[in-house]
């Protein structure tokens, strides 16, 4: 780990997952100090975009704030935010909703560590079915927590995507607070800018991936997941995901990349009759056998989900179908239309790759949620002169249990699924 720009705050990301929040704080000026996930594959692939921070393969329930401010290298009340979205399950509108569900439980283990380490902001993400029923319930007695130890809470903001310039359909819930006696940011958060410009009008989705390569003229990527290809002509939001231009509100650590080599981009084998049925979709409707949505070149995604491990039935999430080719869309495909630059990259397997897209806060709605705080806290920063290098691609190739331990955590952890690597 490199030493960190005492020019920039400090920030923590718990729930981190692959990395989509870490990011966006990050382009919005933060280091990231440390992140805490359970799952050891989302951890490996976290330290290899991020191999200056922290990476702690943990339960937060395992985990003292004491111990967090250790791993983070900082003392309680240095640490100028912590961001979290605990497992969204049990409160998502789709499937089974339970207010007994133990992942609801997990919102205080957040407010737990806040508060131990007296970080001076915290930001929760979640799902909207947060509010609803019986479950905004628990949501009131997470800001009654917050507001009886010290904190000041902003009203719930739902933020969409494709309101902080992500081409997708995805509401999330911000609960936003900071220490009493300092300054909240203003709603709503998607328009704050630390520059002070418009945000610019949000792409769609053949602006987001009309340059890739067409992944089935590439034998090579039925075997691997990164091949040397050919782009065509980028549009500007395409500019900024391949780092041919940097957005003005992008203060993140300039990174060391191919920018020749097309990764995440492992093809899936689709059956004779799949490919007649997604050939027969129109742009913007549903294959009524997979569910599928086509997408529409020129409007936004659906909202990318993660899908279940074995534990939960081993789901896999719909995956959309191109635009013009009858196929499911890449892991690198689902990144662009989920505001990753292509230099972050996924775990070599669609599935992890999947989960860890579907998993993630959108950088940019990051980065629009973190300069809001970043605003308040009155910073002012710029594009660090350090280039930050990838971590080793053997963190994307690990299989559970070598993460596991690697980790030193048990294999079992999380549900692995069982099935041919490159069939859908």
């Amino acid at each position: 780990m490199q030493p960190l720009n005492p020019q920039r705050p400090k920030a923590i990301d718990l729930f981190a997952g692959a990395g989509g929040m870490s990011l966006g704080l990050e382009q919005a000026g933060f280091d990231v100090v440390a992140a805490v996930e359970y799952d050891p594959v989302h951890c490996a692939t976290h330290q290899f975009n991020f191999p200056d921070s922290a990476t702690v393969c943990a339960s937060v329930t395992d985990l003292t704030a004491e111990e967090l401010c250790e791993r983070a290298g900082v003392k309680a009340g240095e640490i100028d935010l912590i961001v979290g979205g605990p497992p969204c399950q049990g409160f998502s509108l789709i499937g089974k909703r339970s207010v007994e569900d133990a992942r609801n439980r997990l919102v205080f283990e957040f407010h737990r560590l806040v508060v131990g380490a007296q970080a001076r902001y915290f930001i929760m993400e979640n799902v909207p079915g947060m509010k609803v029923g019986e479950h905004a319930g628990v949501l009131a007695e997470l800001v009654k927590r917050f507001e009886t130890t010290g904190y000041v809470c902003r009203p719930v903001e739902l933020l969409n995507a494709s309101d902080c310039g992500v081409p997708q359909d995805r509401t999330r819930l911000f609960l936003v607070g900071g220490r009493a006696g300092e300054t909240l940011p203003r709603a709503p958060m998607r328009t704050t800018s630390p520059t002070g410009l418009p945000l610019p009008k949000c792409p769609t989705v053949w602006d987001a991936i009309g340059d890739l390569p067409e992944v089935d003229e590439y034998p090579e990527l039925l075997q691997q997941d990164s091949v040397v290809a050919k782009y065509r002509e980028p549009r500007p939001y395409a500019c900024e995901m391949r780092g041919l231009v940097r957005s003005p509100d992008d203060f993140s650590y300039p990174r060391t990349w191919d920018p020749y080599i097309l990764t995440s981009s492992l093809r899936t084998v689709h059956t004779e009759r799949s490919l007649l049925r997604f050939a027969a979709t129109l742009p913007g409707a549903v294959e009524p056998i997979s569910r599928f949505l086509r997408l529409d070149p020129d409007g936004y995604c659906n909202t990318l989900r993660a899908g279940t491990d074995s534990k939960r039935g081993a789901y896999t999430s719909p995956r959309p179908i191109h635009p013009f080719t009858p196929r499911v869309i890449t892991v690198r495909e689902a990144a662009r239309l989920h505001s990753f630059p292509d230099w972050f990259r996924f775990h070599a397997t669609k599935w992890h790759g999947f989960r860890q897209v579907g998993n993630a806060v959108p950088p940019r709605v990051g980065r629009a949620v973190g300069a809001a705080i970043m605003k308040a806290l009155g910073y002012s920063v710029s594009v660090p002169d350090r280039l930050v290098p990838p971590g080793n691609t053997k963190l994307l190739m690990m299989t559970m249990r070598d993460a596991a331990d690697f980790y030193g955590v048990p294999a079992d952890v999380v549900g692995q699924r069982d099935r041919a690597p490159n069939r859908g």
